[in-house]
């Protein structure tokens, strides 16, 4: 993993769209008077990801409001953002804990750090939402990815909006539940469809200005699929927001995490993401000290990254690619 990558994308001034309308500072909520869904799209979950902020200001900018249902843009770890300093990127993903950790009910209860305080007042604009996209991007350099969970019914909408290429299948993290699986987004069967959608997309690296234009795009596509916007509105308020759509769509099936036992996690050689190793039991790294190998051929490494490693932490995720 290179140390040098250069951050590129500018820092947005979010500070006319800092207070929200809903009393809850970085969240805004609009509500069209007409029945239909409750749709949201957040941000700065991690206060180095500055895509997903570029993308909400612009929605707000456009004045972007629902022709039918709900819609509400969440700026969400403020206090993260206000640390960002692109000579060290990293410091500012997060001020006490990754608060993409945090959507458990007890931690949000026990309010004890500033992420779990801070989901504590999302929660009621997140709880009721039907529709999520949650907005990231990546420590490394690589193709965006659209995040599903387990549940077919968010697989069929990653296929409906045709893009990006690469849609990962995984059953989240073993520290804490994210946000697109909190409540009735992680509610049942893989194969059940209670009417919500939840969607992470990573929109490739932190600091590449194509991030943004990723996120603005998957923006655009999320708000017509839900019926948020229809085609012509998409078009008028957010002109040049829809990119190409990906030739192909792949379904990389998370077969299971490499979690790192202490800090002392190194690679093999300098993985960036969506790299094939053909053999099982390549070795692709060294564990404190323990070497890691590919449990099956044509093994594919998903965000492979060692710069927040430490005990408990993801390093990279094996996974399994098929067409969809």
């Amino acid at each position: 993993m290179g140390d040098t990558l250069t951050f590129a994308l500018a820092c947005p001034d979010i500070s006319a769209w800092r207070e929200g309308n809903t009393g809850t500072p970085g969240v805004w909520r609009f509500d069209s008077g007409v029945a239909g869904r409750h749709v949201m799209i957040s941000a700065l979950v991690h206060g180095n990801e500055l895509c997903g902020a570029w993308a909400l200001k612009g929605l707000l900018e456009a004045g972007v409001r629902p022709q039918q249902g709900a819609l509400t843009l969440a700026f969400c770890n403020l206090d993260a953002f206000d640390r960002f300093d692109p000579a060290n990127p990293d410091a500012s993903r997060l001020v006490e804990e990754d608060l993409n950790r945090q959507w458990l009910v007890e931690r949000m209860t026990a309010a004890d750090t500033l992420e779990r305080r801070r989901a504590g007042a999302l929660r009621p604009f997140v709880e009721p939402a039907d529709w999520l996209l949650d907005l990231h991007s990546m420590h490394e350099p690589s193709a965006p990815l659209l995040l599903t969970g387990m549940q077919a019914r968010n697989l069929a909408l990653a296929r409906q909006m045709r893009a990006p290429e690469h849609i990962v299948i995984d059953a989240g993290h073993q520290d804490g539940v994210r946000m697109r699986d909190f409540g009735r987004f992680g509610e049942g069967a893989s194969d059940a469809d209670n009417g919500t959608r939840s969607l992470l997309v990573e929109c490739g690296f932190h600091g590449d200005p194509a991030s943004r234009t990723v996120a603005q795009d998957q923006c655009a596509r999320f708000l017509h699929a839900a019926g948020t916007l229809d085609a012509a509105a998409v078009q008028r308020l957010l002109p040049g927001w829809r990119q190409s759509d990906a030739p192909r769509q792949w379904a990389l099936e998370v077969t299971g995490p490499v979690v790192a036992k202490s800090s002392d996690f190194r690679f093999a050689a300098p993985y960036t993401g969506l790299e094939i190793i053909e053999r099982a039991g390549s070795v692709i790294g060294w564990n404190d000290g323990e070497p890691v190998v590919t449990p099956y051929d044509d093994c594919v490494l998903v965000m492979p990254s060692t710069r927040q490693a430490r005990a408990g932490v993801t390093v990279v995720r094996f996974a399994r690619r098929r067409p969809l």
